[in-house]
This record gives C-alpha cells, structure tokens and sequence, in this order.
C-alpha cells in the first residue's frame, strides 16, 4: 500500500486481548499506524517509547497512535506497562495485516518498520519506511498529522 491507497478495515486482538476494528478507531480521528519488529528489542523500545514522549503532541494535533507487531496480547501488554505506553498495540500474529500493507522485510529476514499516517477517510496520507531512523517515523508522521489539520 502506498500514498493514496485506501486501506481495507481489519481486526486484530489489542494488549488487553479484545478485538479492535480499525475503522472504529479511524471513523473518529486520522491514525498514525506504525509497525515494529518486535517487543522489547532496542530499536522497537526505541521508537515505541519515541512514540509515547511524542504522543500528546499527536492527540494535541487530532491523530491516534497504534502499533503493529507480531507478538501475542500478553507480550503487548507487558510492553506496554513496562514502558508506560498510552496507545493501543495490535497483535498480527498471522502477519496478515503486515502482508495486506506491503511492509517489506528489513535484508529478507526482519520484519520491517514502517509507519503510515491514514486519514478518516481511510486514505493513506504518508508512508515512511526505516529501519533504523526511529526519530524520524515520528517527525515525519507529526509532519502530514499537522498538514491534516490545515486543510
């Protein structure tokens, strides 16, 4: 998928083990949907812990910040408590929604990191795909969050 697509709803269990339907969460506000590799590895800590220092500043600006990964709902939610994360984090156990994306592996073998930001139209507004410049997904996802606003 990439700038322009729609993205198609799906569901997948959050930390706490309930289904979320991604449009009921888009229907409100744009998402800025990023995925990661994996728990509580440096670089995923990194950025997931980037994403909660920036996350008021996303809520401030109107987005909602979900993540993707392949870990189960109990890894999820002894990431999220570990780190204080305020956000909902999607277990894509199967890949599937990972697949659906595109999301490319990082030397044919790691998942990859990348991260969109999708209007509430379902539209996707930004990709940015890095596997090591973590900051960076949040830069240029406040980025397209804020153009949203000034439309």
């Amino acid at each position: 998928m990439t700038i322009g697509d729609k993205v198609p709803n799906f569901t997948l269990p959050d930390q706490n083990g309930e289904k979320v339907d991604f449009y009921d969460i888009l229907k409100r506000k744009p998402v800025v949907l990023f995925f990661y590799p994996k728990d509580n590895t440096p670089g995923c800590t990194a950025e997931a812990c980037a994403f909660r220092d920036s996350y008021e500043v996303f809520r401030d600006a109107g987005a909602e910040v979900v993540g993707i990964s392949s870990d189960g709902e109990k890894s999820h939610l002894a990431f999220a408590q570990k780190h204080r994360l305020p956000y909902t984090l999607l277990s894509d156990r199967l890949g599937s929604v990972r697949k659906l994306f595109g999301v490319p592996k990082t030397m044919g073998i790691l998942p990859g990191r990348v991260t969109y930001v999708i209007d509430t139209d379902g539209k996707i507004k930004h990709r940015f795909n890095s596997q090591f410049n973590f900051g960076k997904h949040i830069d240029e996802a406040l980025k397209t969050v804020k153009r949203l606003n000034d439309r």
